[in-house]
């Protein structure tokens, strides 16, 4: 129910009781008078018998909520109708039931205003003395002055009533007018705080980058509180982030230069409740907050807010606004403050994830780089010298030709072996490239074909121990695996001479445990590994990041002289595997 309707139904639900009042004191007065003629109490019974039941309806729609516009028009004249009707029963001029005819004077005063009020009352007037005239109840001047008494005393009772309903009326409809101020005041702040989360939502989504996420944050924050006024622009705000160890600030608003390189642990004050109970937190007395006291901008302010910057169990930090002004810091507000750093959390983990794509495809860019510079020097290693020895010799075939045509054949049966050698490096380093063996038959074959490539080309006996493991690992996670086995092998190569390499494959425990072993010259790997990204070769850096995809751990196991051990271990639920 709204106000008007509200005010409506207590006025009209007050009438109806008075009017209640008013048929008992009929009741009394009419029958309790004495000397009342017989024959008059038949017409007063049926009046006050109207006046009830009309009474018992107007409460009937007060009940069920029913307020037809011309409702309170109506009641005046029934009102005014019960009046005449009481007096004329009564005796006119000398009728005790005068008093009735107040009750629609001063309902007219109160609904409509003193000028109604004043047409009630003579209109009951008129009214009264005509009933009276007609019932002979005047013949002489003196029986004249009751009924001018009477009739006066209607017309003040109506301009008194009607000046005092009047003045209730204008109060009332000021009241009213206040608070539908009020109410627009409060639609109007309400708007004001969808605008501004509305143009924050679309200034952070058309940013990726997390300082200008943050500095907007703040922005739209004075936006929100615009309804405090030039106030909003007074404000001091600041956000600070987890650094290694402390808080350091990453944006703000209002802050001094000195305050900007300020560093706090973020343990104590409304800062350390907010972290640890991830709720905003109020203080009256920033200037004695043990940390944010610590800040110039915020020692002379009268209230303070931290919010904190948290998605689930992860901590970004925490927002901290400041105000000239005591209780800035409403429910509401809070409540809008706190509604801005949630979207902006949201969009600082999109700038954060954007970020950690941008250092995933540099990384992938430098490992596709390391790759191509991997394959130059295999080819420049491998077959590119092969292809030049061929040229020499086939050069030197020629020189034969004319001085010692003997050894010719002897001479191309070399070159033919070496041109063998040369294809199956080069169709070793295609197999290693893309195996196209992995996709239809599987790892284990794919490492079959790959030893036996090897061997081909090596002085080196290789040793395959494997379990099958295509039916717990899906392509991309069979992939991974043989690009470790890949690394690991081509380092061994390159770098230990082995006699003998053992590559060993299983499941053990709900997790795959790879091995490649060799029996080479070894190294240190305490020595190898530090500053190892530094040396020009990322063997081994690719042997962890492979690991990691895998959501492995690798362990190396190596010392000059006895050989090295490259073990490999990845839990098959943080692999992916086949559903």
């Amino acid at each position: 129910m709204n106000r008007p309707h509200r005010s409506r139904f207590q006025v009209d639900w007050l009438l109806s009781n008075i009017r209640w009042l008013l048929l008992l004191a009929v009741a009394i007065v009419a029958f309790l008078e004495p000397g009342r003629e017989g024959e008059s109490f038949p017409l007063l019974l049926g009046l006050l018998l109207v006046g009830a039941a009309y009474n018992l309806i107007l409460l009937l729609l007060l009940a069920f909520g029913f307020f037809p516009q011309p409702l309170p028009a109506i009641s005046l004249l029934i009102d005014s109708l019960l009046a005449v009707a009481f007096l004329a029963a009564t005796g006119g001029a000398e009728s005790p039931l005068l008093f009735f005819g107040l009750f629609p004077i001063i309902t007219a005063a109160l609904r409509f205003g003193w000028t109604v009020s004043m047409a009630t009352a003579g209109a009951i007037v008129i009214a009264y003395i005509f009933v009276s005239i007609r019932q002979a109840s005047v013949s002489t001047l003196s029986d004249l002055f009751p009924l001018i008494i009477n009739s006066v005393i209607l017309l003040l009772a109506a301009l008194i009533s009607g000046l005092i309903g009047s003045r209730a009326i204008g109060l009332a409809n000021k009241e009213l007018r206040e608070e539908e101020e009020d109410e627009l005041r409060r639609l109007r702040a309400i708007r004001e705080r969808t605008r501004a989360i509305y143009e924050m939502a679309s200034t952070l989504s058309a940013t990726l980058n997390y300082e200008r996420v943050l500095e907007a944050m703040l922005d739209v924050s004075v936006l929100g509180l615009v309804e405090l006024g030039p106030l909003a622009e007074q404000m001091v705000s600041m956000v600070l982030l987890f650094g290694e160890s402390n808080l350091f600030v990453t944006a703000s608003n209002g802050l001094h230069r000195m305050d900007r390189s300020k560093r706090i642990p973020g343990r104590e004050g409304i800062i350390g409740e907010a972290l640890n109970t991830a709720e905003p937190c109020v203080t009256t007395s920033p200037g004695q907050d043990p940390e944010i006291g610590q800040f110039v901008a915020f020692q002379y302010l009268r209230s303070a807010i931290a919010v904190p910057l948290r998605a689930g169990f992860e901590s970004f930090g925490v927002v901290v606004y400041g105000s000239p002004v005591a209780d800035t810091f409403t429910p509401d507000r809070t409540e809008l403050l706190v509604a801005i750093c949630n979207q902006a959390i949201i969009a600082l983990q999109n700038a954060q994830l954007y970020q950690d794509l941008l250092a995933e495809k540099e990384r992938i860019v430098e490992i596709e780089e390391d790759e191509r510079k991997k394959l130059a020097r295999n080819l420049h290693d491998g077959p590119t010298q092969s292809i030049a020895a061929i040229a020499m010799r086939l050069n030197y075939v020629r020189l034969l030709l004319e001085r010692d045509p003997q050894k010719v054949s002897k001479e191309l049966a070399n070159i033919e072996d070496l041109a063998r050698r040369t294809t199956k490096e080069i169709r070793q380093m295609l197999f290693t490239l893309r195996p196209i063996i992995l996709e239809t038959q599987g790892l284990t074959a794919a490492l079959e074909q790959y030893i036996q490539k090897l061997e081909e080309t090596d002085a080196i006996a290789y040793h395959l121990q494997t379990q099958p493991v295509e039916d717990n690992l899906d392509i991309d996670a069979q992939g991974g695996v043989f690009y470790i086995i890949d690394e690991a092998i081509t380092n061994a190569r390159k770098h230990a001479q082995p006699n003998n390499v053992w590559v060993r494959m299983g499941i053990r425990d709900r997790s795959l445990v790879v091995q490649v072993e060799d029996d080479g010259s070894g190294f240190d790997v305490a020595g190898v590994q530090d500053r190892y990204d530094e040396r020009g070769s990322l063997g081994m850096i690719n042997l962890h990041e492979r690991t990691e995809l895998l959501g492995g751990k690798i362990r190396i196991e190596s010392a000059p002289g006895k050989g090295t051990r490259v073990t490999v271990i990845a839990p098959l639920q943080d692999m992916k595997v086949h559903e």
